[in-house]
């Protein structure tokens, strides 16, 4: 039996490549940019980890994301152990269907509209949310690509009829509440095996990079907390051990609730306290030299906990024969 992982971007499987090695655990690659696959025959037996981006269209794999929901499905329907199955696909490439999922499990998000049509787009925002700053991200984004913040509607405009604007690959747009933080921070929550594992203060004083990894590199200077505030610098990205207690509650049960093993949880808090969750990253990666710094390494525990599921599944498989 092995671990299959699968994916589209090699720059990203190679943190997870090295620690599967290192706990010399027996592991497939399963690129899904592209491929034939027999549905009328079983799949493979092992353990599948789906790490399958929501950004995968910006790398020219422009349906691997439809690729995978038609793989997970051949997979499940075969009773395969699926680490991130159809449903954290299916929350990963839609925030609408994200949102309303968080919500359902009493998790606050910002308040948000749905757009489809660029046409839309500026009345939308005027009607919602005169007056107000507001962001505009594509439902189906990834890195933080195509995410921007308007302090003003004619901003918008501008931004809707210039040569920067680029259609959402969906089709579909949102535009959500601008929360602003007290400081230039957000928090981003990693968890392995749906339990929590550590948290990363993303410091946003010189905009905001919404993926950890030293692979991904954005462009937009999205700052969604504000301007930066006093005070000496600090590391862009800096590991705590904990979170609210609450908080760290609400998000375990949301994951078990959707069928999510490993994922990314990012949120921000307000001058009031409030916290506001906007993201759930079911493709998550993490940042090299915050965990060097902390003594931690997220890949040898994401590997460890899929070494530990291959052993069951042996066990299991051995038993049955």
């Amino acid at each position: 039996m092995h671990i299959h992982v699968i994916h589209e971007n090699e720059a990203w499987l190679e943190p997870l490549a090295r620690a599967l090695d290192a706990e010399h655990l027996a592991w497939r690659n399963w690129f899904l940019a592209s491929g034939v696959f027999d549905l009328s025959q079983p799949p493979p037996e092992g353990v599948f980890y789906n790490r399958m981006s929501a950004s995968s269209h910006t790398r020219d794999h422009r349906y691997a994301a439809e690729l995978t929901a038609g793989i997970l499905a051949w997979l499940a329907g075969h009773g395969r152990r699926i680490v991130n199955g159809p449903r954290a696909l299916d929350l990963e490439i839609s925030k609408a269907r994200q949102y309303a999922a968080l919500e359902a499990a009493g998790i606050r998000v910002p308040r948000t509209v749905l757009v489809a049509g660029k046409d839309q787009i500026a009345a939308a925002a005027e009607r919602h949310f005169a007056g107000t700053p507001v962001i505009l991200k594509p439902n189906r984004g990834g890195k933080g690509l195509g995410v921007r913040l308007f302090h003003t509607g004619a901003a918008l405009a501008d931004h809707l009829d210039g040569t920067d604007y680029e259609p959402p690959v969906d089709g579909l747009q949102l535009l959500q509440e601008y929360v602003r933080a007290p400081e230039p921070l957000i928090t981003r929550a990693e968890f392995v095996g749906g339990r929590f594992l550590y948290a990363v203060e993303v410091d946003t004083s010189e905009g905001f990079e919404l993926c950890p990894a030293d692979a991904c590199a954005v462009d937009d200077a999205y700052c969604p907390v504000g301007p930066e505030g006093d005070g000496p610098p600090r590391a862009k990205f800096t590991i705590i051990d904990n979170i609210d207690a609450g908080l760290k509650e609400r998000y375990e049960a949301f994951l078990a609730a959707n069928g999510i093993e490993v994922a990314g949880i990012e949120f921000i808090r307000d001058a009031a306290g409030a916290v506001y969750t906007y993201d759930v990253n079911t493709n998550t990666n993490y940042n090299p030299d915050a965990e060097t710094r902390a003594n931690r390494s997220a890949m040898t525990a994401l590997a460890r906990f899929l070494g530990t599921e291959l052993a069951a599944m042996s066990i299991r498989a051995a038993t049955a024969k």
